[in-house]
């Protein structure tokens, strides 16, 4: 299970929206524990690809920044995340074919409004479990997001 706090969900849309109709691309850091990953800060990161309107490639050196600010937060990463400006929230060939990190992997489905999480390259589908945010105080982790490495 992946847990997402809304505020860094919202973020994610927010990115989403904003780089349509190119692909957005971002990582996620936080903590793996027996249940599942927890994830903590949002990572909006550069899309690079020469057809950034079908596909995602992350900046490689923003990329690198970005575990780095992580490793130096205590987090790990523990997802990665792109959207499908016109759809579908499932991984496409090329996301499958690409896929090299064992976290889940995000896609936002700009046109259905919908989010889903899968390990890739298989294709499972992995739980989403929203935490409501606000803070420990009532019962969940707020999340940060995190200003894109520059370039």
């Amino acid at each position: 299970m992946l847990h997402l706090p809304r505020a860094l969900e919202a973020a994610l849309w927010d990115h989403a929206r904003r780089d349509a109709p190119r692909e957005c691309v971002g990582a996620l850091g936080g903590h793996v524990r027996k249940d599942g990953f927890h994830a903590l800060a949002l990572y909006p990161l550069p899309n690079v690809a020469p057809r950034a309107e079908q596909e995602y490639l992350a900046a490689p050196d923003a990329f690198v920044r970005a575990l780095k600010a992580m490793r130096e937060g205590g987090l790990d990463l523990v997802g990665l995340y792109h959207s499908h400006p016109r759809g579908p929230a499932w991984p496409s060939d090329t996301d499958r074919r690409l896929a090299a990190y064992p976290v889940p992997h995000l896609i936002a489905d700009l046109r259905g409004g919908v989010l889903r999480a899968f390990s890739l390259p298989g294709g499972q589908e992995v739980p989403l479990g929203r935490a409501p945010g606000g803070g420990p105080d009532r019962g969940g982790t707020p999340g940060r997001l995190v200003p894109g490495p520059r370039i």
